[in-house]
């Protein structure tokens, strides 16, 4: 008898004008925690979405439990014990936690009407949060929560579906660092109930933490394994890129401009008692960390006028520019890649060519009509230009890996001429290849004398690439650290809240 719960053999997908899958094979055993590595494209979470019924392979064999199965829908895999958390949320934010949990699994009450049980539902709900660490009403409405809180609310519909097989892809692109040490210890406990995981993840070193092997995946074939004795972050990174990485060291601009972009008592709906101030030089790098729920995004999106400011102003080369007004701050040259890249940078439903032009399509209208060689060629200097894996740039974005979709935002705006240039977790989901790519764009913005504001929850990226970091709390600028002063414990510090004597410090960063 054979000692799999799962076997996938021989696994075949194509898409239009992509062989996305070929030949791949995978092998499960009960209770064992599996790291799927790889670079974006590399067809990950393809293989996922077949083992969830999403998707539908041209090709090979798939067994559960020794029996050979067919998953025409994620229904399928749910009845033979698989529960699915996909990179991408997929919440309906109209309903609350407890609907969102049980949707379609609801408990009724007797009678011919069989209506929603209310009460048992929420009391279903609440050892799900208890196990996350989630301290929340099942009635919250999601709309309400950020996403992080989103991304955990997923991890506990899974958790509650009984799954003997569990797929996480990219469970941690969205969480604290207190949230995923507490999804570290939840895949224990499952490993130790005797479930299988299987974990995707560009952040090599939770793989290595939690994984008893890995498998990895480059160009849609098998690219080999490691044991847990041989997991090491080189030995993953080879085979993922099958080449040694060089990483950049950083390098401070050459030249600043003082007080370039400036903001001032900025107050968001947040934290509407607490007034943001800071500056960011022309050419600098400005990290912005800080626990999730500090008030990072909702700056951002106030800068960028998709919320509301309550009070506030902004200047940029001793210009006013107008808060509350997106295309204001767009002809001014501040740029915003979102956090939510589905929801907020893309419409998916467009192709490679018309995201990328989307934001600025009078560059490519002659007598208001659209120069499709002209789209075309912006387009296509951008794919190249971001190593965008896709067939063509009429290739709709819904198609492509979660990876190249942030790639596609970011070449978006980098078609333009950015003048502050915004970043929100630039590099969630995104491999540790393509990372660097995007390190070297935003090293290149700042050289060229844009001001960049990096907001991110990783602290490898914040500490690498920031020329200052301003860390927030509550809503607040706790201290900002130079160069020199850069640490996780004194970022740590700073983000729960303890002060330091240089708070708000503006001006040219330490070197």
């Amino acid at each position: 008898m054979n000692e799999f719960c799962l076997e996938m053999t021989g696994i075949e997908k194509r898409f239009p004008g992509v062989l996305a899958l070929d030949q791949v094979s995978l092998q499960l055993s009960k209770g064992e925690v599996i790291a799927l590595i790889g670079e974006n494209g590399a067809g990950k979470s393809t293989l996922m979405k077949i083992l969830g019924g999403v998707h539908q392979p041209d090709a090979g064999t798939l067994k559960i439990n020794n029996k050979i199965a067919q998953l025409h829908s994620a229904a399928d895999a749910n009845r033979l014990g698989i529960g699915f958390v996909h990179q991408e949320l997929n919440v309906l934010d109209n309903l609350d936690i407890a609907g969102n949990i049980f949707l379609g699994r609801e408990p009724v009450k007797k009678g011919p009407l069989r209506l929603i049980d209310r009460k048992k539902l929420h009391a279903n709900t609440r050892p799900y949060l208890k196990q996350l660490g989630l301290d929340l009403n099942p009635h919250t409405r999601m709309s309400d929560l950020s996403i992080g809180q989103q991304q955990l609310v997923e991890v506990a519909k899974a958790l509650s579906m009984q799954a003997r097989i569990m797929i996480m892809d990219e469970p941690t692109s969205s969480l604290s660092l207190r949230e995923t040490r507490i999804l570290m210890d939840v895949i224990r406990d499952l490993r130790n109930r005797g479930i299988s995981v299987i974990y995707i993840s560009h952040r090599l070193g939770e793989v290595k933490e939690c994984a008893d092997r890995v498998v990895a995946l480059r160009d849609g074939k098998n690219a080999g394994g490691l044991e847990k004795a041989k997991i090491t972050h080189d030995a993953m990174v080879s085979l993922m890129i099958g080449r040694d990485l060089t990483h950049d060291q950083h390098q401070t601009s050459a030249t600043y401009v003082p007080d370039y972009f400036q903001v001032n008592d900025l107050r968001t709906k947040l934290y509407p008692e607490q007034p943001l101030s800071f500056t960011v030089a022309g050419g600098e790098v400005l990290g912005v960390a800080g626990l999730v729920g500090a008030g990072r995004s909702e700056m951002a999106q106030a800068l960028f006028g998709v919320d509301t400011a309550l009070s506030g102003s902004m200047t940029l080369a001793g210009k006013p520019i107008a808060l509350n007004n997106t295309p204001a701050a767009i002809a001014a040259g501040i740029y915003l890649a979102p956090e939510d890249r589905r929801q907020t940078g893309l419409v998916v439903d467009m192709s490679v060519q018309e995201n990328i032009t989307l934001a600025n399509m009078p560059a490519y209208c002659t007598r208001h009509m659209v120069n499709r060689d002209a789209e075309r060629t912006a387009a296509t200097k951008q794919i190249v230009a971001m190593n965008i894996k896709t067939p063509s740039p009429d290739t709709r974005v819904m198609n492509l890996s979660g990876g190249n979709q942030q790639k596609i935002v970011l070449g978006k705006w980098f078609s333009m001429t950015p003048k502050v240039m915004i970043f929100d977790e630039p590099t969630r989901g995104i491999d540790i290849g393509a990372k660097q790519e995007i390190y070297r764009h935003i090293r290149t913005l700042a050289t060229r004398g844009v001001a960049v504001i990096m907001i991110s929850s990783d602290m490898e990226e914040v500490l690498g690439n920031s020329d200052r970091i301003a860390v927030m709390h509550e809503g607040r600028i706790t201290g900002t650290l130079g160069r020199s002063e850069m640490n996780e414990e004194a970022i740590m510090q700073l983000a729960v809240g303890q002060t330091t004597e240089n708070e708000l410090a503006n001006g040219i960063p330490v070197s």
